[in-house]
């Protein structure tokens, strides 16, 4: 088994409906990873533990989840030099997911964290491949055909949307 190269850690095992689809899309472009639940308030010692062996045990990106506070992604942050995504979470205590959208995305200067949309731990999955795939080409290459993948899904949609007729009141192409 390759060693993990993304960590996917979250405050709860309540967050893994969401979490799951940054594994999902690791899995597809077939880049190792670890998926665990890390609390910064109920775990603290495993949190800094983690944080500062993470470059250590090999890891290159970590993506983080946390809901309401949401302090796990910052705090990791601290803890080491690698690049951490945080992936706010609308959890069942959340003041409509924007006390997590906030307390990830204001980090103060030095401790940066990149942050995706609220519950957007796919785009999380994509950004760490991309991080990956600057350094390496065979990723790189995936997130090419990945996108290309994309892009035939939408023109598929359109192709079946104008052949039913739904060309927009005369607007199109």
């Amino acid at each position: 088994m390759k060693t993990a190269e993304v960590a996917i850690i979250m405050g709860s095992q309540s967050d893994l409906k969401i979490m799951q689809e940054a594994a999902q899309v690791l899995e597809e472009l077939e880049i190792p990873f670890m998926l665990t639940v890390i609390s910064a308030h109920r775990t603290p010692d495993r949190m800094v533990e983690f944080g500062r062996s993470a470059r250590e045990k090999g890891l290159k990106v970590i993506i983080a989840g946390a809901g309401g506070a949401a302090h796990l992604p910052g705090m990791v942050a601290s803890l080491t030099n690698l690049p951490v995504i945080g992936v706010p979470i609308k959890s069942r205590n959340s003041i409509d997911g924007w006390d997590s959208v906030l307390s990830i995305l204001q980090m103060p200067a030095g401790v940066p964290v990149a942050t995706v949309a609220l519950d957007g731990a796919r785009n999380a999955g994509i950004l760490a491949a991309q991080i990956l795939g600057s350094q390496q080409d065979a990723v790189a290459t995936k997130l090419d055909t990945f996108k290309e993948n994309l892009k035939a899904k939408v023109m598929k949609s359109a192709d079946d949307l104008e052949a039913n007729g739904y060309r927009g009141a005369g607007i199109g192409f």
